[in-house]
């Protein structure tokens, strides 16, 4: 029914042309108007977010829509904004209809707009500028006033293209080659605006609507759609990394694990990728301005090839000069997801305890072999059974589950992983749109590890990490050090747009569609709050700057009833006891002096929204903050046993294989694990656990 109303508010609009017709024009097309409508209808009766299609929504959309275009504020008058207005209560029932042209029209002015500041950015380029005038310049401008007229936007492209050319100056790029430089980034600028096709404003416009009500649905293109299954398959030979442009830069949004950008350990969230070279003495193509197509078709390439990446790092501001990342092209080594083990031998007051370490970069299962029987087929529970029962045999006194950095995967694998260490018992609760509650039960009553345990998170640990880490901490089964997690608490099915098209040969890409959210069995969901640590520790980055409490229209937080469970009987820890060891442990512990200046570092550099265009002050400032990061660095690797570093910034671990580079990035992600295993060990000697817990009989209710 839903399908035939589609085709039929299309059929009004005007005849429906064959769905894969094409036009150089930049106007919609046919199968535009028909998914608009498509992803209208499933949005209003489908999300999980109740949400009407209004005039309220409508000039949500329209502000949502300018802002993805112009970010920083710097293309745009305020006069242009304010012909806009005459959108702002139609962009409702222009979706309804399928009538895409305010959005076009909309772009093309942006088209022209950007076309006129790369002209006027090649024009000033070739004029001097005198950087002895104590000037700033405002690079974040996102909550600046739009400019009133062109003259005013003269001024801040003027502001811009001297800051660029400061920039590569201080780089020490001569005048020529910077110029050289920046003519092609410019010419790349306003070539972007006659390469774009009519697909990627439908992309723009269809998403600025959807990140309006809630930042994980969204509209995938078809190009973007074939990117994305490219990555879910993991079978792309490149870097392992998943890029999204963010203004003018290609900005690493996550590295996957068992991937290169992963293993080098030189990515974080958020670096911007400025320049792209082949081989180890290829020239560095600057790429700053370019569609992310292009940038990704560089990067990717045949496995064993070397490609070198200019990145700077988020913390290092718009004035950073970056580093250089030589990185080996690879596939993605499946085993390099797989858990793994340690032990870690800590000596506390002469006391020494063995912790066994299980490492978990993802939730996974090889659903292929599961489905066609294979007994060996691998999966997080699988892998952790067999690695619990080595540990149980060598006998350790405990174990950490790290979990820092896993982003999740299977849900049916959180389930059955905590019932390795529950006898049974709900796990984690699904609420769909209609209100319909799902708990979801480990029912094997075994139980494979009963010893102490701890699970170290992150910020970065989210969706499948947060139910397991969860329903442990609601269990009383672990204590968990680290950070809040990351509070993604919701579930996303890909509907693929295709299946309700009227024509075989339709190409109208696939939606991302929030349809659920997940809530421990205490009744706490883990959107937005995540699963907040027992005991805290920070690490290189700042709860305020990532996770969900960050992305706007986020959902909130919630509590439902508590499912009945059965909580363990632990003798009580005292935990202020445990806190108190351990900051008097790490107060003067080297690794942690180097986390606690990053992140310190890190928050100075993200407050900024300008930089002086003073050359002298300029270059003072990035002398000092090179010095700075090399001297903490040195620090670190000296306290570890390695030989000081003399490389500046810009080549720091530029040959990234070397042993001692290895061998500082191992320290580096080791630093809260030996802490999470010594906090451990101070958790067994204060409550004297036993190996076996033992279950109250009373049932838990809230």
């Amino acid at each position: 029914m839903i399908i035939r109303s589609i085709a039929l508010l299309v059929l009004l609009a005007g005849a429906i042309l064959p769905l894969s017709a094409a036009t150089t024009k930049l106007v919609p097309l046919p199968e535009h108007a028909f998914s608009a409508v498509l992803v209208a209808k499933y949005i209003t009766q489908f999300h999980y977010k109740e949400n009407s299609l209004d005039d309220a929504q409508s000039k949500a959309i329209l502000t949502h829509y300018i802002d993805s275009l112009d970010p920083n504020r710097n293309v745009f008058t305020a006069k242009d904004i304010a012909s806009f207005n005459r959108y702002k209560t139609v962009l409702d029932d222009a979706l309804r209809d399928g009538n895409l042209s305010p959005a076009f029209t909309i772009f093309r002015l942006f088209n022209q707009r950007r076309a006129e500041r790369a002209d006027y950015a090649l024009k000033r380029l070739e004029q001097p500028f005198d950087f002895t005038l104590n000037e700033e310049y405002r690079f974040d401008r996102t909550k600046a006033d739009w400019p009133k007229d062109r003259k005013a936007l003269d001024e801040i492209w003027h502001q811009r293209v001297k800051n660029d050319v400061l920039t590569l100056s201080l780089a020490n790029k001569s005048d020529e080659a910077l110029k050289v430089t920046l003519r092609k980034r410019y010419q790349r600028y306003k070539t972007r605006s006659t390469q774009t096709k009519p697909e990627d404003v439908y992309e723009a416009f269809i998403n600025a609507y959807l990140t309006s009500i809630e930042p994980h649905t969204a509209y995938f293109s078809p190009r973007t759609s074939e990117n994305f299954n490219i990555t879910m398959r993991l079978s792309l030979e490149g870097i392992g990394a998943v890029l999204q442009t963010v203004g003018d830069y290609t900005v690493v949004k996550k590295t996957i694990p068992g991937g290169p950008a992963d293993l080098s350990g030189q990515f974080n969230p958020e670096d911007r990728i400025s320049g792209v070279g082949q081989g180890h003495k290829g020239a560095i193509e600057d790429v700053i301005g370019w569609r992310i197509d292009d940038v990704v078709d560089l990067i990717r390439g045949p496995k064993s090839t070397v490609v070198r990446l200019q990145v700077i790092p988020k913390e290092d501001g718009e004035d950073g000069t970056g580093k250089i990342v030589t990185i080996t092209r690879d596939k993605i080594k499946l085993e390099e997801q797989h858990a793994k083990k340690s032990i870690i031998e800590i000596n506390n007051d002469g006391h020494q305890s063995r912790i066994g370490v299980i490492t978990i970069p993802t939730f996974y299962m090889d659903f292929e072999a599961a489905r066609r029987g294979d007994k060996d087929y691998v999966s997080t529970t699988r892998d952790t059974r067999k690695l619990l029962e080595e540990l149980k045999a060598e006998q350790v006194d405990g174990v950490v589950i790290n979990l820092a950095d896993n982003g999740g995967g299977s849900l049916p694998e959180a389930i059955s992983l905590t019932g390795l260490f529950i006898k049974s018992g709900p796990v984690v609760q699904v609420r769909d749109s209609d209100n319909q509650l799902d708990i979801n039960e480990d029912t094997d009553d075994s139980i494979t590890y009963d010893g102490p345990v701890a699970i170290l998170v992150n910020r970065f640990s989210a969706s499948a990490s947060e139910i397991f880490a969860g329903a442990m901490q609601d269990y009383g089964r672990a204590t968990i050090i680290g950070e809040t997690t990351y509070g993604k608490g919701t579930v996303q099915q890909m509907l693929d747009l295709n299946r309700h098209a009227p024509s075989d040969s339709a190409t109208l890409g696939q939606l991302k569609l929030t349809m659920a959210q997940f809530f421990r069995v205490n009744g706490d969901s883990t959107q937005n709050r995540g699963v907040i640590p027992d005991i805290h520790f920070p690490t290189t980055v700042t709860s305020a700057d990532q996770g969900e409490s960050s992305l706007e229209n986020a959902l909130p937080w919630v509590r439902i009833k508590a499912a009945r469970f059965t909580p363990y009987n632990r003798n009580q820890i005292n935990l202020d006891a445990i806190k108190a060891h351990h900051q008097a442990r790490i107060k003067h512990d080297s690794g942690f002096q180097y986390l606690f200046e990053q992140v310190s570092a890190r928050k100075e550099a993200l407050e900024k929204k300008s930089v002086t265009l003073l050359k002298t002050a300029r270059k003072a400032e990035r002398e000092k903050q090179d010095k700075e990061s090399l001297e903490r660095i040195n620090r670190f690797r000296v306290s570890i046993g390695l030989t000081p570093s003399k490389a500046n910034s810009l080549e720091i671990n530029d040959e990234i294989s070397s042993t001692e580079d290895e061998n500082f990035i191992e320290k580096v992600k080791m630093i809260s694990v030996k802490e999470a295993a010594a906090i451990l060990v101070d958790i067994i000697q204060s409550s004297q656990i036993q190996p076996t817990f033992t279950q109250n009989t009373a049932r838990a209710s809230h």
